[in-house]
């Protein structure tokens, strides 16, 4: 897999019927290792381990319902209130962070109403705080850590 812009972490792999799969800890099966997978299990051990949030407390592909269609949002990562937090969305190394890229996870946010926002594609992180009363968002120098 490529190398990603995160700390290095000791994933669980397994090759079955010529297709590598990668155990995630968070849903507790393995999953199929693509690109786009690779980057979220990257995020997701960063959030643990690098941003004190507890594994417990995130939730992966979770479904989101959107003008009466399910939606998968990638990582939503939850405070110790058990309040959603963070949204994230993954993508490929390869995919380029793009406007399409916010305006999808902003369509995410407006069921969820969290107050941080996650873009990346393993290369290229982009988090920001929203200000949902003013409508408004800032871009954070990085993720924060869950206190």
């Amino acid at each position: 897999m490529h190398p990603l812009n995160f700390p290095q972490y000791p994933f669980r792999l397994r090759n079955t019927a010529g297709r590598t799969q990668v155990f995630d800890e968070i849903r507790k099966r393995w999953v199929a290792l693509t690109p786009e997978e690779w980057v979220r299990q990257h995020a997701v051990q960063f959030l643990v381990r690098e941003r004190s949030y507890p594994a417990s407390l995130i939730a992966v592909e979770m479904i989101v319902q959107l003008n009466g269609m399910n939606k998968r949002c990638d990582v939503l990562a939850h405070g110790r209130n058990a309040q959603p937090l963070l949204l994230v969305e993954c993508k490929a190394p390869e995919v380029p962070i793009t406007q399409e890229v916010f305006d999808q996870i902003a369509r995410y946010n407006l069921c969820l109403g969290v107050p941080f926002l996650l873009v990346t594609n393993g290369l290229r992180h982009f988090c920001c705080s929203m200000d949902h009363e003013k409508q408004s968002y800032v871009f954070l120098p990085e993720v924060p850590v869950l206190k």
